[in-house]
């Protein structure tokens, strides 16, 4: 059986059926069937601060406010996280100076637009709640219900990519240029 290390937490009857769909080849059209209208507009960075500030006006307003929100390559590769928040101190003259980021990894810019929600509404709630606990997850769910689904469906991305490799999501920048 291949290692479902995206979805260790989960019951062994769904990973058992994740497992059947790796084996039959399906699990990649089962995704691709579910986020057939995947495109989203945001490529660039400036795109994506835009994209996670009117999120945060909208659900955490009096909330820390945010100095960069930018795309990562080197996320998923290196700390193998999809996203991480972060406060940067600086000494400016005789004070000391925070601001804090979010980072997403660049898989998301070809990703369906809901994966991009999950992980920019996952990183904001960190604002306000540090741990994932009970009030993180109800906060992230205030601001996206389908939260925890999403969450699953990109467990699932990340388990195809990990064991059969990428998919051409519809409207993404490298589908058109495959054909699809």
């Amino acid at each position: 059986m291949h290692t479902l290390k995206y979805l260790s937490g989960y019951p062994d009857d769904v990973k058992a059926q994740v497992h059947r769909l790796v084996q039959q080849s399906r699990l990649g059209e089962l995704l691709l069937k579910k986020y057939r209208t995947a495109a989203h507009g945001i490529r660039t960075d400036r795109a994506l601060y835009d994209y996670v500030m009117a999120l945060k006006n909208d659900f955490l307003r009096s909330s820390e406010p945010l100095s960069k929100v930018a795309f990562d390559s080197k996320l998923h590769v290196i700390q193998h996280a999809l996203g991480t928040h972060s406060t940067v101190s600086r000494v400016q003259g005789g004070k000391l100076k925070s601001k804090r980021e979010i980072r997403v990894a660049t898989l998301f810019r070809d990703a369906p637009a809901g994966f991009l929600k999950m992980i920019a509404v996952h990183e904001l709630a960190h604002l306000k709640e540090k741990q994932h606990d009970k009030a993180f997850y109800q906060l992230c769910t205030h601001m996206e219900p389908d939260y925890h689904q999403l969450e699953f469906d990109l467990r699932l991305y990340l388990t195809h990519l990990d064991l059969v490799g990428t998919l051409a999501w519809p409207g993404a920048a490298g589908a058109e240029a495959s054909g699809q």
